[in-house]
């Protein structure tokens, strides 16, 4: 009996165990499954929010008389890049930020405009590209600017979904290309929408965030409005805080898209908080280039829009978007991490290149292609180590080179107009008022020799007919 017992005993417990163990199997593997998706939603999101002609002054925490709380928000709660520098407009200054390397070396120098058929070379890697490698997922809402046609869009580039315009600038309401092309798009398929492009963005980016994301991965999404870019087109109530504060007609539109913008950041910021990743979200706010002082339009959108005597604010920094200029390269700009970076203001001389490799660090990336030239930033976000990188900035009609606190500028005429070359002592004179070429002469061949080297690098396009 006892035997008999002892038989029973051991085929019951075969039989239990082969039921038993196939479901401790599949609940096992679908724990690591889920645990490996937990370790990749850990990996920090990132919102990148980039304004179009913001300058110096055109933004709150900056003392500008326009009110921009959200992005005073993330001044004052993030690290604010007291001396960020960009490209003098806006197409090479995205194919430096989504590259990691001077655009000059891609051929790009000037806003790709009209019918263009110049893009991103197709042979260069770019941010999104190698998130996506990270198991990030990428997005786009608003301008691209890097090539005019859908094939060359953002979905070429490694942005999984886009949709916006790809022109330099657009009508807000007729969503046109200031010569009449279409220019606004879902995923690369020309759409026709009602609405403020201001707000359209807003709405698309919250709608993506809310239902169209993959909830099991991090995110990468490049938030880039049309503000506060001419044409300005804004309804009463974003000019209406300014009647009596801005006198001028033209300052007072380009405020209010400023403030119309910062509001729509405001509800993409809530948005991220209601969800719940606010605290694993990395934000950056900056903008492409300077402000720009004026627009006086001949044949554009068939004479519906402008003039704009008065633009953007730059001061205290010298001139314009376009030019080489503080007040052309040098623009706000903000990272913010919620409990992660300490509020602070850093003045070390950062590039716009520096960005790429400082995320992709961040997405627990731990190759960087050969043809990033910017370096990682991040010990100098959240310690007291110093980052002073040669900066290198080529536009169409000047070229810089910043290696602190000394900026040379090289400024080029046509015709018989000698070359003129420029020194400012940026620590002391950031105005750029005093020029030292004559009197630092051994300054002025130092850096001078570093133009040489950074001209040996660019493409031939765009050195032909140097001297």
């Amino acid at each position: 009996m006892k035997m008999i017992d002892r038989y029973t005993k051991e085929r019951n417990l075969f039989r239990i165990t082969s039921y038993v163990l196939p479901i401790f199997l599949v609940l096992f593997f679908e724990n690591a499954i889920v645990a490996q998706n937990s370790t990749e939603s850990k990996k920090p999101n990132f919102l990148v929010i980039i304004a179009d002609d913001a300058g110096w002054n055109d933004v709150g925490y900056n003392g500008s008389e326009i009110h921009t709380p959200n992005i005073d928000f993330l001044a004052k709660t993030g690290v604010r890049l007291d001396r960020f520098y960009v490209n003098p407009t806006c197409s090479p200054t995205r194919a430096s930020f989504l590259t990691g390397m001077p655009a000059s070396r891609m051929g790009i120098v000037a806003p790709i405009a009209g019918r263009s058929e110049k893009k991103l070379p197709d042979t260069v890697i770019t941010l999104p590209q190698l998130l996506q490698k990270q198991n990030y997922q990428t997005a786009l809402f608003g301008k691209w600017h890097l090539g005019l046609k859908p094939s060359s869009g953002p979905k070429a580039y490694g942005f999984e979904y886009a949709y916006g315009f790809l022109h330099g600038q657009i009508d807000q309401y007729s969503h046109e290309y200031k010569n009449g092309d279409p220019s606004w798009h879902r995923n690369g398929e020309f759409i026709t929408e009602n609405g403020h492009v201001t707000d359209l963005i807003g709405n698309e980016i919250i709608t993506w965030l809310r239902s169209k994301r993959d909830t099991t991965k991090s995110f990468y999404v490049q938030l880039a409005y049309s503000a506060p870019h001419f044409p300005l087109q804004e309804e009463d109530k974003w000019k209406k805080p300014y009647l009596k504060s801005i006198a001028n007609e033209s300052r007072r539109d380009f405020a209010a898209a400023m403030s119309h913008m910062d509001d729509n950041i405001g509800q993409v910021l809530e948005v991220l908080k209601e969800l719940g990743l606010e605290k694993n979200t990395i934000v950056i706010f900056m903008s492409d280039n300077g402000g720009m002082d004026s627009w006086y339009p001949e044949s554009q959108y068939n004479g519906k829009h402008g003039p704009n005597p008065v633009l953007g604010n730059n001061l205290p920094l010298r001139d314009w978007k376009k030019s080489n200029y503080e007040g052309g390269i040098r623009v706000p700009a903000v990272i913010s991490w919620k409990g992660k970076l300490a509020p602070s203001v850093n003045a070390d001389y950062i590039s716009v290149i520096d960005v790429m490799p400082t995320l992709l660090k961040l997405s627990g990336s731990t190759s960087i292609p050969e043809t990033v030239e910017g370096e990682d930033i991040w010990n100098t976000l959240v310690s007291e180590d110093a980052f002073n990188n040669e900066i290198y900035v080529r536009g169409h009609v000047q070229e810089s080179l910043i290696k602190k606190p000394w900026k040379l500028i090289r400024t080029r005429h046509r015709g018989a107009v000698p070359t003129d070359y420029e020194l400012y002592n940026l620590e002391n004179d950031p105005e750029e008022k005093h020029n030292r070429y004559i009197d630092e002469v051994d300054v002025a061949k130092e850096l001078n020799d570093r133009l040489q080297k950074q001209f040996a690098k660019d493409a031939p396009t765009v050195n032909a007919g140097i001297n």
